[in-house]
């Protein structure tokens, strides 16, 4: 079995083959010793020129191969990586600060996205509409829409750049994949060399790390006709006015302040239980975190104390130590960013129950009470390991509390009664909803995405990839009647 070695990689883009980029390499840290990982080849605007027109002869010729053989490559890219999971998953700690549990996680869902991404090629690929002549056949088919540039983060770098890379090359595009400088290699390489295992022509995907600068050039490329984008709210919002003005399709996954409802009736050790992973699974720094807890005036105390006891055993450090159970924060700037805000919550009112510090990037798990809707924790997206604490008296209060919000991606709400749940969520402005479960949940066939600050209602998952990656037709034929 192949292994899958960085070191002979160290530096490069991938693009044609792998190459130095034009922007030259920069070192990934380690937020979890500090160390340098690798150094990540940057792309310049000429790297992107010359990748967008490899992609664009490459499409012409990917886009008319057979599904069976597309969907081999899919499989193939699965297989693979598979095959190099142990030394991804090593990278993806290494470079995002991931726990290895989470790193395993991410690689599983990884091949759920490829495996799911190879099913596409056999769905329905257009309708037969009725045409007023009826010696004449009206079809209306799908067609691949060209180069798709993908723009990715660092959180979790694998699975949310594959989830728009696999889809988009099933279905006969190419793809210029932009992934964060500081998960290079997790985000970007190990998704070049899985599908340079399993076959994929030459040109049909480029990988071309960079900052802002090498992002823009993807949106701008005159080779790219849909940019997928995943991140900030901010910066997708710039990605889409960019993209709007030259009149291309975006698809936009961005952030989150996902409330989770606990009523009066719910089961606590379940809403606990939940809270918890919602607000510390990677640090909270997930776009689908819990970031506001909204619990009943009559169960809030004890929920409360549950809270803090769970987040007080939690242990932060290097997620490659044994006993670790909280990772670091990817950067000192987000560090100070989290802590900020923690800060400007307690002058608000707030109260921390626990945590409120840190040590370099490793924040502890913290518990806030008291915080209302005017508070800088009810407002932000936090991105931390932070738990703010929200009580209410009213179904309705707890409604206006949770949508009080400009995100709109996934929410949670905890009860006995399911006919009641049903009825919430109907009313609450979210894309996904979970009924006595986590805010965190995704998976490679559901319609994954949100609406306001959290996105333009694009969807990544199942056959809602074939509404992104294609475009329609309509052709009219003829028949010859005997």
């Amino acid at each position: 079995m192949a292994r899958w070695d960085i070191e002979g990689i160290d530096g490069l883009i991938f693009s044609d083959g792998w190459r130095p980029g034009a922007g030259g390499a920069q070192p990934i840290v380690s937020p979890g010793d500090g160390g340098v990982v690798a150094h990540a080849g940057i792309a310049d605007e000429s790297d992107v020129e010359r990748a967008g027109a490899s992609a664009a002869a490459a499409q012409a010729e990917w886009g008319r191969t057979s599904y069976r053989t597309r969907a081999d490559v899919l499989l193939g890219a699965a297989a693979a990586l598979r095959e190099i999971r142990a030394e991804v998953e090593h990278v993806l700690i290494r470079e995002s600060g991931s726990l290895p549990g989470k790193a395993s996680h991410e690689v599983d869902k990884a091949v759920d996205e490829l495996v799911a991404a190879a099913g596409l090629v056999t769905m329905s690929q257009g309708d037969l509409l009725p045409v007023e002549d009826p010696a004449t056949i009206g079809m209306a088919r799908r067609i691949p829409v060209g180069v798709v540039g993908v723009i990715s983060p660092w959180n979790a770098p694998l699975m949310l750049a594959i989830r728009s890379v696999a889809p988009a090359i099933a279905l006969g595009n190419a793809v210029l994949l932009k992934p964060d400088v500081k998960t290079a290699f997790s985000g970007g390489a190990a998704i070049a060399e899985v599908f340079r295992r399993a076959g994929l022509p030459d040109g049909v995907l480029h990988v071309l790390p960079g900052g802002p600068e090498t992002g823009e050039a993807v949106v701008r490329s005159p080779h790219t006709t849909v940019i997928s984008f995943t991140g900030s709210s901010a910066a997708g919002r710039r990605v889409g006015e960019v993209a709007g003005g030259l009149l291309k399709r975006v698809v936009l996954e961005l952030g989150g302040n996902n409330a989770f409802v606990v009523m009066a009736d719910a089961d606590l050790d379940r809403a606990v239980a939940a809270g918890v992973a919602g607000s510390f699974r990677h640090q909270g720094q997930i776009c689908m975190a819990t970031g506001r807890h909204l619990v009943h005036e009559s169960i809030a105390d004890e929920y409360v104390e549950r809270l803090r006891a769970a987040a007080a055993a939690l242990v932060p450090g290097d997620p490659l130590a044994p006993g670790t159970t909280l990772g670091p924060l990817i950067t000192a700037a987000q560090t100070e960013r989290v802590h900020g805000i923690v800060q400007a919550a307690v002058a608000d009112g707030a109260r921390v129950v626990h945590g409120g510090a840190h040590d370099g990037l490793f924040y502890a798990p913290t518990v806030l009470d008291g915080v209302d809707r005017d508070n800088a924790a009810f407002r932000s997206e936090i991105f931390g390991p932070v738990a703010p604490v929200t009580r209410f008296r009213t179904e309705e209060e707890a409604l206006a509390l949770a949508n009080a919000s400009d995100y709109g991606l996934t929410a949670a709400i905890h009860t006995r009664d399911v006919a009641r749940a049903l009825g919430f969520a109907a009313r609450l402005r979210a894309g996904m909803v979970a009924v006595n479960g986590q805010t965190i949940y995704d998976a490679a066939h559901i319609p994954m995405g949100g609406i306001g600050a959290s996105g333009n209602g694009g969807r990544h998952g199942g056959h809602w990839n074939l509404d992104e990656f294609t475009y329609w037709q309509w052709v009219t034929v003829p028949t010859i009647s005997g």
